[in-house]
């Protein structure tokens, strides 16, 4: 154990549960390094400052922006090469045989009248040899250049040049920009100059220069400024911090200024993870092919839906950058996460991560709350019962969850004014079961305080378990899923361990909950809801809402109920978002498959889906008006020797035989995706995406190579 009462082992961490704390705070932490006594500072061209100096222009959705360079919205044509450089030629041949027959005199001297005409006698007629030379020679290398301009317009031999000269030869040098003014260099902290803080921007600027400075120093001193010009914090405060910790100001109450590794591409100025790159692909638009795909809060604030295969890349190129980015972005107090996965499953080390709950382990350090951190009955009830049975629930009035929720209710109140907390497993199993001893005592005690409203509550549910098809049934055999063995030492509510609630999400928290997938199945999907469950409750009561809050649930088999589809709906408006990942559909019931998917806003098809999972990703990103071309050829047929000649120098220089072609264009509805393209078009590695912001804006569906 270390000095602080945290269990230092493998698998867990080390840093207690973040506590409230203002963000000029200055926490106890190993100090960066610096530079060695006597070496001069690190140049301007320092990588930190190269990347923010990098520049990143307004793109649509889910372009990654970071040195992003604008594309059309509409594909150039390109002629194919064997026309271009046909046509070239041709066109030098028309241009030589014209000249040929204008200098052997074949067309007249009709060309030469406007040198008789403008040029006086005396210099046409001179007695210098050389001076009529030059007169006659530059006027004809006049009609020539003339000539060459004509042809060379004809044959675009410009674009010869620029595809196949030496233009095309030469690598692509980089461009190197000139270095920003001061007032519009983001190294020099402008925006803090012009709010009156001198000395705070110069100590920044300083240290970035110095190479003391990291991506996340910046993003997290930037979002205490933006606290600063909220009004949530002074300005007096702020510049103290400033000038006292420089970089290393506003630390995160873990004191971590980084991840312990990164596997990802991020950029903390715009927010962004990258996911890989759009395909060159006829069916992405244009703009989007070849450009990096980057996810933010922005897009997750809608929510994100990956389904695939097992090994289609959910975990490794979805879930863990996104983990990777939202880490990030809590250390510098944008965002707090919860990650939920299988024990194992490559979500990140435990060093990452500020609480690590791993259930069923006996080397946690932390527990999980059963309840959500909440006091009332009723609430923790609605949470209870959506755990253990919301997979139950038929989604109509008078289903199984509410009825779950009033018995839980019935029995959560009365034990909580007894006892002054809520019930252990066994306990609430012991009372849902019927048995004659907790349900006696609990009686008794609920006499001896007088408290009679609570007693017509335990009569209630007395009356109740004598009936046939009684809900509390149901519930005890769910619970009793949770009273193993295994889970002895967890959800306890004496006090005696550190629980952990998702109440803790009013702060920049990073949180890992490990399931016990072997052996445990039902009893990890019943957790896999009760996390959900109470991240929705939580956030939609949360006072700051600038506050980032996104739960990434791998595999959420099990876990997408009626209630988790209408909590998935409210999180946009309360500043959350969640990341599911399904191995297929199937694995939600079949009326919730359309709620679900118009619930979320990102929804992403990864390779190797059925074409049943691709028939549900079709009908949701619908159809799109596309124009055809019908074209029919019709071979012309040469009756005279020379028509002949004709043809055959036709398909010489363009490869095919003379034709009449009639075009036909119509403008027809066709879906964007198909379900077979889905199923057997999407190579591996690659997914289709379409992305939604909380701003309205769309991306349509993209094919994405993960690995780019």
């Amino acid at each position: 154990m270390d000095s602080d009462g945290t269990r230092d082992a493998r698998g867990t961490h080390a840093h207690p549960v973040p506590r409230p704390a203002t963000p000029f705070e200055h926490n106890a932490t190993p100090p960066m390094p610096t530079v060695p006594p006597g070496a001069p500072p690190r140049p301007d061209g320092s990588p930190f400052l190269t990347w923010l100096r990098t520049p990143r222009p307004e793109a649509a959705p889910g372009v990654w922006r970071l040195g992003h360079r604008p594309r059309p919205e509409q594909e150039p044509e390109q002629t194919p090469a064997r026309q271009l450089i046909s046509g070239a030629l041709i066109a030098f041949l028309v241009g030589w045989l014209v000249w040929s027959l204008l200098w052997n005199g074949y067309l007249g001297s009709w060309w030469v009248l406007p040198l008789q005409l403008l040029v006086p006698d005396s210099w046409r007629n001179s007695d210098s040899n050389v001076s009529r030379a030059f007169l006659w020679y530059g006027y004809y290398s006049l009609i020539a250049l003339a000539i060459l301009l004509v042809v060379g317009r004809l044959g675009r031999w410009g674009e010869v040049w620029r595809r196949y000269g030496p233009p095309a030869w030469r690598p692509a040098m980089p461009v190197t920009e000139r270095p920003p003014a001061p007032e519009q260099d983001p190294a020099e902290w402008p925006h803090l100059r012009h709010a009156g803080a001198h000395e705070a921007a110069e100590r920044l600027a300083a240290e970035a220069k110095a190479g003391l400075m990291r991506d996340v120093d910046h993003a997290r001193i930037s979002r205490a400024w933006q606290g600063v010009r909220s009004g949530r914090h002074t300005l007096a405060g702020f510049t103290g911090a400033v000038l006292k910790d420089g970089s290393g100001a506003c630390l995160h109450p873990s004191g971590e200024r980084d991840l312990p590794v990164r596997h990802a591409r991020h950029d903390l100025l715009t927010g962004q993870v990258r996911l890989g790159t759009t395909a060159d692909d006829p069916r992405n638009p244009y703009h989007y092919r070849g450009a990096g795909l980057g996810l933010d809060p922005g897009l997750l604030g809608t929510s994100l839906l990956a389904v695939g295969p097992s090994g289609s890349g959910k975990t490794g190129a979805v879930v863990r950058p996104l983990a990777e980015s939202l880490c990030l972005h809590a250390l510098a107090g944008r965002a707090s996460v919860v990650v939920v996965g299988a024990a194992g499953a490559g979500l990140g080390p435990a060093e990452g991560y500020d609480v690590v709950v791993r259930i069923g382990h006996p080397d946690s350090a932390y527990d999980l709350d059963l309840y959500g951190g909440t006091t009332d009955p009723d609430e923790a009830a609605a949470i209870l019962a959506e755990a253990l049975v919301g997979d139950l629930a038929d989604p109509h009035p008078g289903s199984d969850s509410r009825r779950s929720t009033t018995v839980l209710a019935q029995l959560l109140g009365p034990f909580r004014a007894v006892h002054d907390r809520f019930p252990s497993v066994p306990e609430l199993r012991g009372l849902l079961d019927g048995a004659p001893g907790p349900l006696a005592a609990l009686r008794k005690a609920l006499t001896d305080t007088g408290q009679d409203g609570l007693l017509r509550e335990l009569d209630a549910r007395e009356r109740q378990m004598a009936h046939p098809g009684d809900a509390g049934t149901v519930l005890a055999d769910r619970i009793a899923l949770l009273d193993r063995p295994a889970f002895a030492p967890f959800f306890d509510t004496s006090g005696q361990t550190r629980p952990f609630s998702l109440k803790a999400l009013d702060h920049p928290v990073r949180v890992r909950i490990d399931l016990p997938q072997r052996g445990h199945a039902d009893a990890s999907r019943i957790l896999a809801r009760l996390v959900l469950a109470q991240f929705t409750a939580a956030v939609t009561v949360r006072e700051d809402r600038s506050l980032f809050a996104c739960l990434i649930l791998d595999d959420a088999s099990g876990a997408v109920t009626p209630e988790a589809v209408r909590g998935i709906q409210r999180l946009r408006s309360v500043g959350a978002g969640a990341v599911l990942t399904l191995r297929t559909l199937d694995d939600v019931p079949r009326p919730l498959r359309g709620p679900l998917l118009g619930a979320i806003g990102c929804r992403m098809a990864l390779s190797g889906v059925t074409p049943w999972d691709g028939q549900d990703f079709a009908e949701v990103w619908g159809k799109e008006w596309t124009e055809t071309r019908d074209v029919t050829d019709r071979q012309i047929i040469a009756e005279t020797p020379a028509g002949k000649a004709v043809h055959m120098l036709r398909r010489v220089i363009t490869g095919q035989a003379p034709t009449a072609r009639a075009v036909t264009v119509r403008q027809v509805e066709r879906e964007r995706w198909s379900a077979s393209e889905l199923a057997h078009g999407v190579p591996a590695g690659h997914a289709v995406l379409s992305l939604t912001s909380v701003r309205g804006e769309h991306a349509p569906p993209l094919l994405v190579d993960l690995r780019g």
